[in-house]
């Protein structure tokens, strides 16, 4: 059962707290920082309003997504592989514990019992056994439907299906499903999505359910009371044109995010090529910032160092999984074109997020003023480096600046200091 957001925002003050050897003084002591913290630009007027309240999606959802890397050239053993890779590099342990099979899983045609059936090519153990080689890894196994007479591939696809495939998810044990948008008839959305929902939640299995909708009807206004998360644009693709207009149009709807259901720009390109080292750094940044769900896209069993230095960044990643569950967003853009970005949210404990995100096509010095972020301009602030993983400094006040590269991307959280020192 969850709080009201207003009760939460006040356990969040009232709270004793010890952070890095001080205790936080009572609220009325505070003066006007922990006041100002959370009042807008944060919109949080539709925060919680809509959640599906299934019990899942506390936090944006974890894990790894097959299509982004490799399409429809998937296996059974791929998927092993992955769940092996997930958990030897230790991003099992950051939280990434959905490993979810997109499209191209399938057969071409149903059974005699009008069941969807695995490919016996290319999954010829059953989708069961591998669900339970994933499960036997410590690790949550998602699959793909459509919510149309075809999946995006041409499979068949879960519409006036949707019982008898959900019964068979649930059978095999998937925890997760992924449901597309393509061959959808022309029947609205509103129609099409709630059907599964009805027919998961009739299984009596725990399933997350992802829509993929792509935007294409503003979901945030409903889709809420309908699964965990759903995707507000169109597919993303590893360049950065797509990546910056991507994020640009999931800001918009920022204030309908919140624990139980999520904004989706789409899956994680970080790894995949297109993209120099700090534009990942950004994307994955922004990503974590804006609650997105945290979906690696690449070849997990052969990643860079610097690709699993990003998707490793466990303080990164705790900006995402934040319990506040409060989509952070887009605050000011200045120079040419508006380049010159500020993204920032609120962070449970009397924290913030800070990116100072460039994306110029030269270096150029961003800074953020503290009314830009609800702060008032004699708050005394702490501010920590998130890629540095380094205290910058215990006294700033008014404003913050740092040179920050080409499309890239800084990152921090910044404390209000009114506390008092413990003896």
């Amino acid at each position: 059962m969850r709080f009201p957001i207003a009760v939460l925002i006040l356990l969040l003050f009232i709270l004793p707290l010890s952070i890095s050897g001080r205790i936080r003084l009572p609220l009325e002591d505070l003066g006007t920082a922990a006041t100002e913290l959370l009042r807008n630009p944060f919109d949080t007027s539709n925060y919680g309003k809509l959640q599906l309240n299934n019990g899942l999606a506390l936090t944006p959802q974890m894990g790894w997504n097959s299509w982004n890397f490799f399409a429809c050239d998937i296996n059974e053993t791929v998927i092993k592989e992955t769940a092996d890779a997930l958990v030897s590099t230790g991003l099992a342990d950051h939280g990434y514990n959905y490993v979810n099979i997109d499209d191209c899983w399938s057969s071409l045609l149903r059974n005699g019992k009008g069941e969807l059936v695995p490919d016996p090519k290319t999954f010829p153990s059953g989708i069961k056994a591998l669900a339970d080689y994933i499960h036997g890894k410590g690790l949550k196994i998602g699959i793909y439907s459509d919510a149309g007479a075809f999946t995006c591939q041409v499979r068949p696809g879960s519409l006036f299906h949707e019982n008898v495939d959900a019964e068979l998810f649930a059978s095999w044990g998937i925890d997760y499903l992924k449901y597309d948008n393509c061959f959808n008839l022309g029947i609205p959305p509103k129609e099409r999505y709630p059907p599964m929902r009805d027919a998961l939640n009739s299984t009596g299995r725990t399933i997350f359910y992802s829509l993929c909708e792509w935007g294409q009807d503003d979901p945030a206004l409903w889709a809420g009371k309908v699964g965990n998360s759903w995707r507000t644009t169109d597919d993303i693709n590893d360049s950065w044109a797509s990546m910056t207009a991507i994020a640009d149009l999931n800001d918009k709807w920022a204030s309908y995010a919140g624990p139980g259901g999520w904004n989706d720009p789409d899956m994680l390109e970080v790894g995949n090529g297109g993209m120099t080292y700090p534009e990942y750094r950004a994307h994955f940044s922004i990503w974590a910032l804006m609650k997105a769900p945290l979906l690696i896209g690449c070849d997990a069993r052969n990643m860079t160092a610097e690709t699993l230095e990003i998707l490793s960044n466990k303080e990164v990643i705790a900006v995402n999984q934040d319990p506040l569950g409060v989509q952070g967003r887009k605050l000011s853009a200045e120079e040419e074109d508006g380049c010159s970005q500020v993204w920032a949210g609120p962070l449970s404990n009397n924290r913030l997020v800070v990116a100072l995100w460039n994306r110029c096509s030269k270096s150029v010095k961003v800074t953020v003023k503290w009314d830009v972020i609800g702060l008032s301009a004699s708050t005394n602030v702490s501010v920590r480096d998130l890629w540095k993983h380094e205290d910058v400094s215990e006294n700033v006040v008014g404003g913050f600046s740092a040179e920050v590269d080409a499309h890239d991307c800084e990152m921090y959280t910044f404390t209000p200091i009114e506390y008092i020192s413990t003896i």
